[in-house]
């Protein structure tokens, strides 16, 4: 069935898939974050915006777009250079947001205006990692042979999205799970906070120091 859509060695995918899929990343930790510090449903916003920024570069795997992002040196590394700000940025932010809840306040009126959905969405489309993926990856699994493509496209786009969801959902378990172990230990979510927009800070020196 899957080889009369031009797709080949289908286990093979799998299973890379689901590797790269668990390497911990910027996506995976905004979603983790976002489930602890903001509740389940921001964390749905996030890994909904995760999948579709998914969606559009499967998209532009598939119409070419992506390969020549890929191969072309000045506007990958702008790609790069666009990504690294904005993981600074989300850095920054989740730093301030630690530093300000020393004194409790404000409310969530703040929380509200936060758009997750298109925080994650700007945060997959601008991941060099994911470009990669479908480009040097996601490829090899499409018979070159086959002049209609999107069939395959399509199916391998879908089976790495019910991974993806699978993946994200248990984060958001997750992340529901240690808010109530931190529900009441405050210098612990700080530190929490702290940390992970250092790590966002090291996500973004990687992707700027990293060769293309």
């Amino acid at each position: 069935m899957f080889h009369d859509l031009g797709i080949i060695n289908l286990w093979t995918f799998l299973a890379g898939a689901l590797v790269i899929i668990l390497l911990p990343g910027p996506n995976s930790l905004y979603v983790l974050r976002t489930g602890m510090s903001r509740g389940a449903k921001p964390a749905c916003q996030a890994i909904a915006g995760v999948m579709a920024g998914d969606l559009i570069l499967i998209f532009l795997a598939w119409a070419g777009v992506a390969t020549l992002i890929r191969t072309s040196p000045h506007i990958f590394m702008v790609v790069r250079y666009l990504g690294a700000m904005f993981l600074l940025y989300l850095g920054v932010k989740i730093i301030i947001g630690a530093l300000r809840k020393r004194s409790g306040d404000k409310p969530a009126e703040a929380v509200k205006q936060e758009n997750y959905f298109l925080r994650a969405l700007l945060l997959g489309v601008t991941n060099p990692k994911a470009i990669l993926f479908y480009v040097s990856f996601f490829i090899q699994f499409i018979d070159p042979r086959v002049t209609h493509t999107a069939p395959a496209f399509a199916t391998l786009g879908a089976l790495i999205q019910v991974i993806s969801f699978s993946y994200y959902s248990l984060l958001l378990v997750a992340g529901a799970v240690m808010v109530r172990y931190l529900r009441s230990r405050t210098r612990l979510v700080k530190l929490a906070n702290m940390l992970t927009g250092m790590l966002f800070f090291g996500f973004a020196v990687r992707l700027v120091s990293a060769q293309s």
